[in-house]
């Protein structure tokens, strides 16, 4: 941290400024409105999640992983079941894997507009936020029609999926997705060109290619800095090779860059999502390890390391097991966490304004943060 001196301020951003996202806390040296230093500060919202997951058994544990980044749940629940199986060697039916996928991208889509809205709001485009909310509640009202519930869902089991989707919900999804691209035009109609919108996004928080891959950033915040890396194609899991898509890069690293690849990361998983209904296929939903609940699921000893992408990038879970029902060790990789290790070097040299679109354009979830 810097010397503190008669031409330095000290003042902190947080951790109940309604522009940090959360409880979060920023320490900022100034020089007039000039940052000169900046110090993230975490932690106001650590809960214990992996040391309390340690003490239920493999299926109670999943409704631990939900609650890191509330807002993309199904990706939280993902991981951990896809972990769960590698270790015990479960074959999922596709039918399974389909609907996984389904319901992951629709997560995807509902965090992104999520992130619109606040990002935009925080800058002081308030109309945005009216239209994206009306899609995302689209989007949890099929989550709440499909399982009763909003954000947690819960609708991932080791070895399958929770219950069949039905015509209806199917045609209301396929429905939603025909009509999401115009919704996405009038976003970009508001904001892609809109000179104050590029005045506060344009050259704002440049993080470097070479910055973001020694921070460990992923996600949009790395892809928004030239780094084609995304876990869905890199790593392939579950159905992902058998659908077109592509994966937005943006060269600038500033903090348009990784709003365009959001953007167009909505629009992919709409592709996704239409592929997945389209071709899914007929069969079973649970595979035969799993389908008696009351059985308790004993992986054998060992470790592993399984990885999803996230809408805020590689979202990784480590689990060692020693052959009881309760994993003796496991802990989350959070995109959220690495990323925004990025913000001192984003913010040097910019204004106190700009620390707002920059916390924006990383789009932490501090309950993933702190945990």
């Amino acid at each position: 941290m810097p010397e503190l001196s008669g031409e330095l301020l000290e003042i902190n951003m947080g951790p109940q400024h309604p522009a940090t996202h959360g409880v979060f806390r920023v320490k900022l040296w100034l020089d007039g409105e000039r940052i000169v230093e900046c110090e993230p500060v975490i932690g106001y919202l650590h809960r214990g999640t992996e040391k309390l997951a340690e003490e239920r058994d493999f299926r109670q544990a999943t409704y631990y992983t939900d609650r890191t980044d509330y807002v993309a749940a199904a990706h939280g629940n993902l991981v951990w079941v896809e972990a769960a199986e590698r270790l015990m060697q479960i074959k999922v039916p596709r039918r399974a894997q389909y609907l996984r996928v389904v319901y992951t991208e629709l997560s995807r889509i509902a965090s992104h507009l999520l992130w619109l809205a606040t990002h935009a709001l925080d800058i002081g485009a308030m109309t945005i936020f009216l239209y994206t909310f009306r899609e995302r509640e689209a989007i949890l009202d099929m989550f709440t029609d499909f399982c009763g519930a909003r954000l947690t869902l819960n609708i991932f089991r080791i070895g399958g999926f929770y219950h069949d989707i039905t015509p209806p919900m199917a045609l209301r999804i396929k429905k939603f997705c025909d009509e999401f691209p115009g919704y996405l035009a009038e976003y970009e109609t508001i904001l892609t060109k809109n000179r104050i919108w590029l005045r506060r996004t344009q050259g704002v928080g440049v993080l470097s290619r070479e910055d973001a891959i020694a921070i460990g950033a992923s996600g949009p915040v790395a892809r928004g800095s030239g780094i084609d890396w995304d876990i869905r194609k890199s790593n392939p899991y579950e159905v992902y090779p058998e659908f077109d898509f592509k994966i937005p890069v943006e060269p600038a690293g500033d903090t348009y860059a990784r709003y365009l690849v959001r953007m167009e990361e909505m629009r992919q998983s709409t592709r996704i999502v239409l592929q997945a209904l389209e071709g899914l296929p007929e069969g079973e939903l649970m595979a035969e390890e799993n389908k008696k609940a009351s059985k308790p699921l004993k992986p054998p000893a060992g470790e592993i390391y399984q990885r999803v992408e996230s809408p805020k990038g590689e979202l990784g879970i480590y689990v060692v097991t020693d052959g009881k029902p309760k994993p003796y060790r496991w802990k989350m990789k959070a995109p959220c966490f690495a990323n925004l290790q990025a913000l001192p070097l984003m913010v040097r040299g910019h204004l106190v304004a700009d620390v707002v679109a920059v916390i924006g354009t990383l789009d932490p979830v501090f309950g993933e943060v702190d945990r």
